[in-house]
């Protein structure tokens, strides 16, 4: 089933829960160091007098970076070495948001940031596969889904963080304070085992001939032809779309609208993607319940949870303003991520197991394009033109597209596993 690598049999660290701690971390460091530029806007704005499109184009200049580089880390990633390559990753990211600290201008800034990206481009496919490969498929979305709640946790400790140090040491400061704990893990997950690269094989077209090595059109066809991941992964763009504009906007949206202090604005915002570490579990705990009686639960239940995003929303920014609105944002919260470890897994339920950071990498790829590098300039781009509270009122339908795609996929579901299944039953009958 394996072919040679670097599977770290003589690692020192080969626990599943210390190394899946250590995933965590990361990923919370990653968005850290991501979103710590959002409480900022303000004191960019006033030094160097940036627009809202230009404070969101900091934002999306990651965004672009990881687009532009996920697919060839995740092929160095999937056919070299997991730990080697995110530790090195995370030292990268690390360094590029100290280099912020130093930058002069916008310019500056904007290549620093887009650095950041550079390093982050192969995190999410390289530690989503080596999850994938640490548990069993029932426990996937689960594993995943309380992965993914770090993602909230270092979205608002870096919005809060970089608000709290701006505000009493400079802006400057929080670019140097939150990129040294990255450094200290990346450095330990060198130390992690990783596990033996998987070989690219394929089942035999008929009787009698034998099963061969995957080609470059094998590879293609493996993921163009799958309908389930094409709706899947526009579906995730949609809705990325939408968490990413929320992450970026709302500290500002709570300063204009309430006329609170920047720090308190951040924190404000920051509860809401906060709530986001129960969405994200929650989610994938009742996505695994639901498969045990339906296999195309992990599109259906995102689906659900997009729309019920969406009509929040609507009803939030359209027609309520202060506790109810806030409250109403706070339910957005858990829900808004709620779709993440379902379609996760999809991305490495319905692939060949030696290709799991590729398909995460083409989801990646998907979701900024479509979303992730969109959403902020977009609504700042809306909120120069008619104002912020009218540019967030935006989000429900790209909520609501995001259910209506999930709800297109699950009905190619079967067809599509099918076709996994063949590769799986292969891999495990190969010494």
């Amino acid at each position: 089933m394996n072919s040679s690598a670097d599977p770290g049999t003589h690692a020192l660290v080969s626990s599943p829960r210390i190394v899946f701690s250590l995933l965590f971390l990361l990923y919370m460091f990653d968005y850290i160091d991501r979103l710590v530029i959002v409480s900022l806007f303000p004191s960019l704005s006033r030094e160097w007098g940036l627009t809202d499109t230009q404070c969101g184009l900091l934002v999306s200049a990651v965004y672009w970076s990881i687009l532009i580089f996920t697919l060839p880390v995740s092929v160095l990633i999937d056919r070299w070495s997991r730990k080697k390559s995110i530790g090195l990753m995370a030292l990268l990211w690390s360094a590029a948001t100290l280099a912020c600290a130093f930058t002069r201008n916008f310019n500056q800034l904007f290549v620093a940031r887009t650095a950041i990206g550079l390093g982050e481009a192969g995190y999410a496919p390289g530690g989503t596969a080596m999850i994938a490969t640490m548990f069993p498929k029932a426990k996937r979305a689960r594993m995943l889904g309380i992965w993914n709640a770090s993602i909230p946790l270092g979205s608002a400790l870096g919005i809060v963080l970089g608000g709290v140090i701006a505000e009493h040491f400079g802006w400057r400061h929080a670019f140097g304070i939150v990129a040294l704990p990255g450094v200290i893990v990346a450095v330990l997950f060198f130390f992690v085992r990783d596990y033996r690269t998987i070989a690219l094989v394929k089942p035999a077209g008929s009787p009698g001939h034998a099963d061969t090595r995957m080609g470059w059109g094998d590879i293609a066809g493996h993921f163009f032809k799958n309908r389930t991941l094409a709706f899947n992964n526009l579906a995730f763009a949609a809705n990325t779309f939408v968490t990413t504009a929320l992450m970026t906007w709302l500290p500002s949206y709570f300063q204009r609208v309430e006329d609170l202090s920047m720090s308190r604005a951040a924190t404000k915002g920051g509860v809401v993607m906060l709530l986001a570490i129960i969405g994200a579990p929650l989610g994938g705990f009742l996505t695994d319940r639901w498969m045990k009686r339906r296999k195309n639960a992990r599109l259906l239940f995102p689906a659900i949870s997009s729309t019920v995003t969406a009509v929040i929303l609507l009803v939030g920014f359209r027609w309520f303003a202060g506790p109810v609105q806030y409250a109403l944002l706070l339910c957005a919260g858990i829900s808004a991520v709620a779709f993440v470890p379902a379609a996760v897994a999809v991305t490495q339920d319905m692939v060949h197991p030696g290709l799991r950071a590729v398909s995460l990498s083409l989801c990646v790829i998907v979701q900024h394009v479509l979303g992730s590098a969109l959403g902020p300039p977009v609504i700042g781009a809306l909120s120069d033109r008619f104002g912020l509270e009218t540019a967030m009122a935006f989000l429900p339908l790209s909520a609501l597209l995001a259910g209506g795609l999930f709800f297109a996929g699950s009905f190619f579901h079967a067809a599509d596993s099918q076709r996994v299944e063949g590769i799986h039953r292969l891999l495990s009958s190969t010494p």
